[in-house]
């Protein structure tokens, strides 16, 4: 019981510390920024890039540009991967966008860059736009029968035209912008504007509490709740309660609850640009160029969000709303099972399997991520903690490359939609290509000189480049006639 005991308290410690960190300056802006994106950019104007007659330089850039406007998982991703192939795009760039939408959308990077740092982030974004496009060319020219035989009635749809209106292009403009005020880590963001000294003479007291109720390890890479934590999750409680009542019916019209939930999140965004710093005769709150950043955002997206008609913002928060049900709950009991985890897993066991840079550990690197499922968002805090575990960064990138790629889920449900040759096809090469991604960011990590890593990254697209210059060519013979 006691040990039961143990492993509860971790993943209630980690799912504290997690609500209390300042990983919400990402993802409440996040989460409005996927809600827009679904009620404000019109479809079309996505999908008529991704037609088999547009030329590859535009369709594979754009089938990459549409996926990073979808923060969403791998299972997510395949309807809208299924509608956009029924409806006529070619097998590559629906591919591309398979591929790229998960691990390389906007949320994804800027929660990876806030968790494990902007060279992870970086990377992750580079090997995924580069080889997300060399695993659509390729399932394009290893299955362009099948390609050419899909019904091209349908290639009108992607020519239709659409266009954004001003207010909505500003409101997602000012969410970006939001999103950036918060949480890149540059001068003048960081930088101290004033500090107010609060007579609070128990906050001392209650941040000893806090680190008694929830101990942690910073030698593990864990993490406390600190004051400010414990006021953000008080205000996330809150804003739950009143966006259910809110925002539930929000097509029907705004009511009080609605504007409730939207100031509780404007004052949580605001709450948690500040920096407290609890000491003997009170609290002490700095201000920094950070908080006034966030500010001028959010009177930017309140400004533009004012313009758009009923219908508009009513949809844009209705998709909001939706996505934080369909995520949020399970992002929570996801952190909630990775503190168990941290409990059960021994180090060792990390640092012997994949400690070191080599094709064996970036492979199971790549294993865990293709067979384990974790939802949009879960496997970054999985990484962080299998880094403080011991796993090198190039396993670690590898992981990131392959686990929001792919479920075992997700497989069955691309399989229902593309059969399962290219289904097989399609795992064969994100494991392939995530544990390069793995071998050549480890290889940095260890001191390789970026030219030789240059080098190595254009043998491999040279060698690509060859075996599809060869199937290109068996294709085109093939046709010919005898």
């Amino acid at each position: 019981m006691s040990f039961v005991l143990q492993l509860l308290n971790g993943g209630a410690g980690n799912l504290a510390a997690y609500l209390g960190a300042h990983v919400l300056l990402c993802l409440l802006p996040a989460f409005f920024i996927a809600g827009a994106m679904a009620a404000l950019i019109p479809k079309a104007s996505i999908t008529r890039w991704l037609g088999r007659t547009t030329p590859r330089h535009v369709s594979y850039p754009a089938a990459a540009a549409a996926g990073s406007l979808l923060a969403v998982c791998s299972c997510t991703i395949v309807p809208l991967f299924a509608g956009i192939y029924r409806k006529g795009a070619g097998i590559g760039p629906a591919m591309t966008f398979l591929f790229f939408a998960p691990a390389g959308n906007i949320m994804a990077l800027a929660y990876t860059g806030s968790i494990l740092g902007a060279e992870f982030a970086i990377a992750r974004f580079l090997l995924c736009l580069l080889f997300g496009i060399g695993i659509g060319l390729l399932m394009a020219l290893l299955f362009w029968r099948d390609d050419a035989s899909h019904d091209a009635q349908t290639d009108a749809l992607f020519a239709d035209r659409a266009s954004i209106g001003a207010p909505a292009i500003g409101v997602l403009l000012s969410l970006v912008a939001l999103l950036i005020a918060g949480t890149l880590k540059l001068w003048p963001l960081t930088a101290t504007a004033t500090v107010v000294n609060v007579p609070l003479p128990w906050a001392e007291a209650w941040q000893a509490t806090l680190f008694q109720w929830v101990p942690f390890d910073a030698a593990k890479g864990e993490e406390g709740v600190s004051v400010q934590g414990s006021l953000l999750i008080a205000l996330l409680v809150l804003i739950g309660l009143t966006a259910y009542k809110g925002m539930e019916n929000i097509i029907e019209g705004a009511n009080r609850w609605t504007w409730i939930a939207l100031g509780l999140a404007a004052a949580t965004l605001l709450v948690a640009a500040l920096r407290f710093t609890p000491h003997a005769g009170g609290l002490e709150i700095t201000f920094t160029g950070r908080v006034f950043a966030v500010g001028l955002a959010l009177w930017a997206v309140s400004h533009y969000a004012r313009r758009l008609n009923p219908e508009n913002w009513q949809g844009w928060l209705w998709e909001s709303w939706r996505f934080v049900k369909q995520i949020f709950l399970l992002l929570v009991v996801g952190v909630f099972v990775v503190g168990i985890v941290r409990q059960l897993i021994q180090p060792e066991w990390i640092q012997a399997l994949a400690g070191r840079n080599s094709l064996l550990a970036n492979t199971v690197g790549v294993a865990f991520g293709v067979f384990m499922y974790f939802p949009t968002l879960v496997e970054v805090p999985v990484a962080r903690m299998f880094l403080d575990l011991g796993m090198h960064p190039g396993p670690l990138l590898a992981y990131l490359m392959a686990d929001p790629e792919l479920s075992l889920q997700s497989i069955l449900m691309i399989a229902a939609v593309i059969g399962r040759p290219k289904t097989f096809a399609y795992v064969g090469w994100v494991a392939v290509f995530s544990i390069i991604a793995g071998l050549l960011f480890g290889a940095w990590v260890d001191g390789v000189g970026l030219g030789w890593l240059a080098l190595g990254m254009a043998t491999f697209i040279a060698a690509l480049a060859v075996a599809l210059a060869w199937l290109h060519r068996h294709q085109h013979n093939s046709i010919q006639p005898s």
